[in-house]
């Protein structure tokens, strides 16, 4: 649990009470053990208490070693990022705004849209998709691309479908897909495009559902960050699909592409793709224990390249972060006084918990007065009733290392009505006379 603390305009008075109990206990000291006049006595309790004050704060001085961890691995690739899918927090990056051609990493758009269309009611997972001849020429066996095998004129149900773009990469199964929802690919590129800025990809345009190489085809490693995870929060029923290893379809066995499932058992995910433009690239995503991190890999030489890259990534973040639940929901964070109300004090809770990725370390003695993570309350300097459940009183920083992890508001955790007449009357009396501290 985090220590908690007040700002230093709060803590003068109690500094002034400190200051005013050492130099009583010098005089006594001094008064048993010396006959000199008081002026020196005054004058050499001073002292006293100047050195003790200097000793105390010495002796109880804590230093936080501040985490120390090294520079993350520099990857042969052309734009990579690692991220805390939870947090969002990013951990390493290297041109991730740059926009580059995605190759089949379009195909995790296309499901996301498919998996979008199912939760919405507009498509079953069992419904039957016709498959075109168009799709079958330009995805299918003879086209020389990735395939699902598919049949021209043949009818597949649409979980197939998505087995084959998520496990196969078939292209054929990609445009089977586009043309049943939107009419047309190019209609269903649209449809691509207005869902990317929906989430956020606000450096990507999408021309086609397979990420065939196409003018003005490009994504970021940021942008499918995001894309990753939303696959993975928003629809974790279809989600499941990307860890599996094989599908067989027509007849035809073919393993998942993601060769990190078949090496790492804390990857379930995600997505490869190639193109002789793009290079080899790898969005990935492991889970250990309550962790999730998210790898986005792109340009790199080879199959084997991408994935050994990708293992580099998400060992240095397991390796030196983690993410903790700071504060949650409903847990008692401080109590404060009330005026005016029925009950003299409240306790407060922050709004929503609070989730941080940090080095590893960096929690290891946060209660003590050393700790470089710390959690500074700010409330209402005066807190009046009436008060009802979820109303806003202050503020919760968390700091590390002095800079600011992150701010969560401070609510009530419980109601208090207005006391009565004569007891607001004492209380607006007592306001003036002693102010909020009293």
């Amino acid at each position: 649990m985090l220590k908690l603390s007040r700002p230093k305009g709060q803590i003068a008075t109690m500094l002034s009470l400190r200051l005013l109990s050492l130099l009583l206990q010098s005089l006594r000291t001094f008064s048993v053990c010396s006959s000199a006049s008081p002026k020196l006595l005054v004058k050499r309790a001073l002292m006293a208490m100047y050195l003790g004050l200097g000793l105390g704060a010495f002796s109880t001085q804590a230093y936080a070693a501040k985490v120390i961890i090294p520079a993350p691995p520099e990857l042969s690739a052309k734009a990579y990022l690692l991220i805390d899918a939870t947090t969002g927090k990013v951990l390493v990056e290297h041109n991730a705004d740059k926009q580059l051609p995605p190759a089949s990493l379009t195909k995790m758009m296309t499901s996301y849209i498919v998996s979008e269309e199912i939760h919405a009611g507009r498509l079953t997972e069992n419904d039957l998709v016709k498959i075109s001849d168009d799709a079958w020429r330009r995805g299918g066996s003879k086209s020389g691309s990735s395939t699902m095998f598919l049949e021209p004129r043949s009818e597949v149900t649409v979980i197939d479908l998505l087995r084959g773009v998520i496990i196969q990469s078939g292209n054929d199964a990609s445009i089977a897909l586009a043309q049943h929802i939107a009419g047309n690919e190019d209609a269903f590129a649209d449809v691509m495009n207005q869902q990317a800025q929906l989430l956020g990809m606000t450096n990507s345009k999408f021309m086609n559902a397979t990420g065939w190489p196409a003018d003005y085809h490009r994504t970021t490693a940021r942008d499918l960050s995001l894309l990753a995870k939303s696959l993975i929060n928003d629809h974790p029923e279809h989600y499941s699909i990307y860890s599996e290893k094989y599908f067989k379809y027509n007849g035809i066995n073919q393993a998942n592409r993601n060769k990190l499932l078949f090496t790492d058992k804390f990857v379930d995910g995600l997505k490869t793709g190639h193109t002789k433009e793009a290079g080899y690239g790898l969005v990935s995503s492991s889970k250990r224990d309550e962790m999730r991190l998210i790898s986005v890999v792109l340009g790199t030489n080879s199959t084997k390249q991408r994935a050994r890259e990708s293992q580099r990534l998400i060992a240095y973040g397991f390796r030196y972060f983690t993410t903790k639940s700071l504060f949650s929901i409903g847990k008692v964070i401080s109590t404060e006084r009330v005026w005016a109300g029925e009950a003299e004090q409240i306790t407060l809770g922050v709004k929503n918990s609070i989730i941080a990725t940090i080095p590893k370390g960096s929690d290891s003695n946060i209660d003590s007065k050393g700790s470089s993570l710390k959690a500074q309350t700010h409330v209402d300097t005066v807190i009046k009733a009436p008060i009802v459940k979820g109303q806003v009183l202050g503020k919760l920083v968390i700091t590390l290392d002095g800079e600011v992890l992150a701010e969560e508001e401070l609510v009530a955790l419980n109601d208090i009505a207005q006391a009565g007449f004569f007891s607001r009357m004492w209380d607006e009396v007592m306001l003036m006379i002693s102010g909020p501290e009293a």
